[in-house]
């Protein structure tokens, strides 16, 4: 058996994708470049994939993290290649690592955001945020299924701050872009949430939704605030580690590999 650890975008139009349809298509992308997945047991096997943290619907990310399971190896780099050809444009396959650490999900402690606020001054946005930094506690509302739930969206706060100046848009019109780095906490606070604080705070309210795309997420350093990459241990142990057989084989068996004859993308 062997574990593979995958970073994948939602680009564009994709940012719409919802994770049960990212799943689906994923699921059919591993069928097309005939993947040797490992499946559960039971009635209904099912491949063994595990999805961490998947950003909500409608924001883009740069940063979305899934292990998968093997029954063979296989070399990362040419897997990486044949998932990213099975998927459609903007749900790209970026980086793939063989997992040589536990814990990728305990690795995902916080995210980095940014949010482009159309029609915003910059200044407005920074006495927002100056606002929001100084509140010990923020509290914001959010409709769940059992009611509306009221929580403090300061606290997952680590780092917050507004950039940008008029003119960035090519009409002229103003935009502020906010970058925010948010723990994993529980409740998770979204960017969303982040907006609402702003508006408690500081009546921020911009005349069209904001367009949010998760930068990076993985362990938080909290003296300086950086997100670092959740796979680079990984990466660090398949540096000092020496080449195995199976690994060999792996990397000529996956070099002849191709996506199925006559199949397009999801």
């Amino acid at each position: 058996m062997q574990r593979i650890r995958l970073r994948y975008t939602k680009r564009g139009r994709l940012r719409f994708t919802s994770h049960r349809d990212f799943q689906r298509a994923f699921e059919r992308a591993l069928r097309r470049a005939e993947v040797p997945m490992a499946y559960s047991a039971g009635f209904t096997p099912h491949p063994k994939v595990s999805y961490a943290n998947a950003a909500p619907t409608g924001t883009g990310s740069e940063a979305e993290y899934l292990e998968i399971q093997l029954a063979e190896h296989r070399d990362p780099d040419k897997l990486r290649e044949l998932l990213d050809e099975s998927l459609p444009d903007g749900l790209d396959v970026i980086d793939a690592v063989e997992a040589r650490t536990s814990g990728l999900a305990d690795r995902l402690q916080a995210s980095v955001w940014e949010m482009r606020l159309d029609g915003v001054e910059p200044e407005a946005a920074g006495r927002a945020v100056e606002a929001f930094l100084a509140a010990e506690e923020v509290q914001v509302e959010r409709r769940t299924k059992n009611g509306m739930r009221a929580f403090d969206a300061r606290a997952a706060v680590a780092r917050l701050e507004a950039a940008g100046r008029e003119g960035d848009r090519p009409d002229g019109n103003a935009c502020a872009i906010l970058r925010l780095v948010v723990r994993h906490l529980t409740p998770a606070v979204r960017p969303d949430d982040v907006l609402s604080g702003l508006r408690a705070t500081a009546d921020l309210a911009p005349p069209v939704p904001a367009a949010v795309t998760r930068l990076a997420q993985g362990l938080l350093d909290e003296e300086t605030g950086a997100v670092t990459d959740p796979l680079a241990p990984d990466r660090d142990a398949a540096t000092a580690a020496p080449p195995t057989a199976a690994g060999l084989s792996a990397a000529k068996a996956t070099s002849g590999a191709s996506p199925a004859a006559g199949e397009g993308t999801a």
